[in-house]
């Protein structure tokens, strides 16, 4: 079973959306900062996810060949408040290997979002708001060309 680790930002009126993405690529790029340029590249499309709020009850969700990473938004009174937020940095690399990064997104915006993310990178896509990113393993955790020699286990 994958590990999965959450981090809560606090976004509007706090700090503002573009705010908001840059400390998210901070934190994720303190580790493989090879990847900062591809997370930049999108930080338009980013800003107005989250600026529209996308990351309030479903998460960007970060996957890799390790630990998953599920970052939420605080809003409003939260984000000022800020008692639920959680910016710490990750004892982890959240881009380890094959990583892909995946924006919760309003319906009515979506053809567009995964279009504009299409031009940018295949790594960095978007889901209906009411869409969850699969729950599946680590691809590190799953075998490669594994296969099972039934006769010489049975000594036949």
């Amino acid at each position: 079973m994958s590990t999965v680790v959450r981090r809560t930002f606090k976004a509007t009126p706090a700090r503002d959306a573009s705010q908001t993405w840059a400390e998210m690529v901070s934190m994720l790029t303190r580790v493989n900062s090879g990847a900062r340029q591809e997370l930049e590249s999108v930080a338009g499309i980013a800003s107005s996810l989250i600026a529209d709020q996308a990351p309030k009850n479903a998460a960007i969700t970060v996957t890799c060949d390790g630990t998953r990473t599920r970052i939420y938004c605080l809003y409003d009174d939260d984000a000022i408040d800020g008692s639920d937020a959680n910016e710490d940095q990750l004892a982890y690399n959240p881009l380890a290997g094959d990583w892909e990064v995946s924006f919760p997104c309003q319906g009515e915006d979506l053809s567009w979002v995964q279009g504009a993310l299409a031009q940018k990178s295949a790594r960095i896509t978007a889901r209906d708001l009411a869409t969850d990113v699969a729950k599946s393993e680590p691809r590190s955790a799953q075998p490669a060309g594994l296969t099972l020699d039934i006769e010489g286990f049975l000594g036949q």
